[in-house]
């Protein structure tokens, strides 16, 4: 293995624990040298691999999301019903969010409290997947399978799906897909009888 290889997966292993570390105890409750004893790494090799805790977590909660955006922006460009595209999307976050629990229960609760650029990247890429499903939704309207909506439904649905990490578990009654499809179900048919 190349020294850029294990660079890579060190700092993989790094962004595993801290995710899990700070899941469990909050960012700000989880301290540099608990991070460092939890590695296995000085602070000094620790600091050399993240370059700041803050950083750290931007690396942490990210990717996920970022990879979120993409497919919702590629389903925007496909040719299909705007039915099927918030299902394929909500199935899609859904596995992630299962997936990559720690990372996203960190993107939910602990992003909200940084402060600076940080904080501003992060959020921009909330706001872009927010857009993205925002985008399905009126393609929906304008092709006429949905009604018009007031903006905060859009937030409503968001929250039904990214919220599923406070209550989520890896072995739960339903895989994510069928959460994603309980959750399709109420938003595209409602609760009416």
């Amino acid at each position: 293995m190349s020294a850029r290889a294990a660079n890579r997966d060190q700092k993989e292993r790094i962004r595993r624990k801290a995710a899990q570390l700070f899941a469990r105890n909050g960012y700000h409750g989880t301290g540099v040298q608990a991070l460092s004893e939890a590695v296995g790494l000085g602070r000094g090799a620790l600091y050399h691999h993240i370059g700041s805790k803050e950083t750290l977590l931007e690396e942490i909660v990210t990717p996920h999301i970022a990879a979120m955006i993409d497919l919702g922006e590629a389903l925007l460009a496909q040719d299909l019903p705007a039915t099927e595209k918030v299902r394929r999307l909500s199935r899609a976050q859904m596995r992630t969010l299962a997936e990559h629990l720690p990372e996203w229960t960190v993107f939910q609760r602990d992003a909200t409290t940084l402060h600076g650029p940080v904080r501003a990247r992060i959020f921009a890429a909330r706001e872009r997947f927010e857009a993205v499903w925002a985008a399905i939704v009126e393609e929906g309207v304008e092709t006429g399978e949905f009604r018009r909506l007031d903006p905060v439904a859009i937030k409503g649905i968001l929250g039904l799906h990214n919220y599923s990490y406070l209550w989520m578990r890896e072995r739960g009654r339903l895989t994510p897909e069928e959460i994603a499809d309980v959750f399709c179900d109420t938003i595209l048919n409602g609760i009416l009888s």
